[in-house]
């Protein structure tokens, strides 16, 4: 039987309506680029297991205040999720598998087992893309409620986000309404990839950073910096012919980059190379 590779099982699971899309499942095969032989089988019954423990507590006509009650009673109070704020940058805080282990992580990585849990439960819970800090949002007849799977689930103001992110961004940023609004499956899956992409390329591992930003631009058809990313590291990995053809890509498709001039200089190199040895890809 062959074996499915982690970029085949990505692209099978965006294939999936975004209300079924999981995201746990998703998370986990991100997670193989750095754990080849992770099952995410484990992983994902220990979610079932939470949302059964959640929904026992329920009798389906709580209140949303009972019903985070619930959710953040089995994740936080018995479970001890929490935030990593001794190590904030350790590595293991941006796979599923390490944080479900470890039971710490940040803020997306936590905001995700809250809403696969939920999710599990049926239970309305969604995430808030706010800038540098994800966020759980719960719906009410009201304005909704806002909280912090990295606070233990804190429930949190208006007023607290703008504050946050004022803080976040040393006052350059300001909290607009579209910050708290819901965010669809995919968007979280594109800021959890980007996050281990500049992980990645920061540790300058380049192998790595590709399988990942492969399925970044999977996952965000005609986002053409996507491409070129791709191109600038299989560049750095010496395969020179898919680095020109994602870079050639990208010249045909942002025709007004900022970048252009320095990424047309690096095809002349690259054709260059090739043309000295035409097998290209060697070390």
């Amino acid at each position: 039987m062959t074996e499915i590779s982690p970029r085949a099982q990505f692209a099978r699971l965006l294939e999936r309506e975004e209300s079924s899309l999981d995201l746990a499942e998703a998370a986990l095969v991100i997670a193989q680029e750095e754990y080849p032989a992770l099952d995410p089988a484990p992983y994902l019954r220990r979610l079932d297991g939470y949302a059964e423990r959640v929904t026992a507590r329920l009798s389906g006509e709580e209140d949303p205040m009972t019903v985070v009650g619930a959710l953040n009673q089995v994740l936080f109070e018995e479970e001890k999720y929490a935030g990593n704020r001794e190590d904030y940058d350790d590595p293991r805080n941006s796979f599923l598998n390490e944080v479900m282990d470890r039971r710490l992580g940040i803020p997306i990585l936590l905001s995700l087992v809250y809403l696969e849990t939920a999710r599990r439960a049926r239970l309305p819970a969604f995430g808030i893309n706010l800038p540098g800090h994800f966020l759980i949002g719960y719906p009410t007849r009201g304005q909704g409620l806002r909280l912090d799977p990295y606070d233990g689930g804190r429930l949190l103001s208006e007023r607290d986000c703008a504050e946050r992110v004022a803080k976040i961004f040393g006052g350059k940023m300001s909290l607009t309404p579209e910050h708290l609004q819901p965010v669809v499956p995919r968007a979280i899956l594109v800021r959890l990839l980007t996050n281990l992409k500049n992980l990645y390329v920061e540790s300058r591992s380049f192998a790595k950073a590709h399988g990942v930003i492969d399925k970044l631009a999977l996952l965000t058809p005609g986002e053409w910096v996507e491409v070129r990313d791709r191109g600038l590291v299989l560049y750095q990995l010496r395969r020179y012919h898919p680095a020109l053809d994602d870079l050639k890509i990208y010249l045909a498709n942002a025709p007004n980059a900022a970048d252009r001039t320095d990424i047309l200089e690096l095809t002349e190199i690259i054709s260059r190379r090739l043309r000295e040895d035409p097998s290209g890809d060697r070390p």
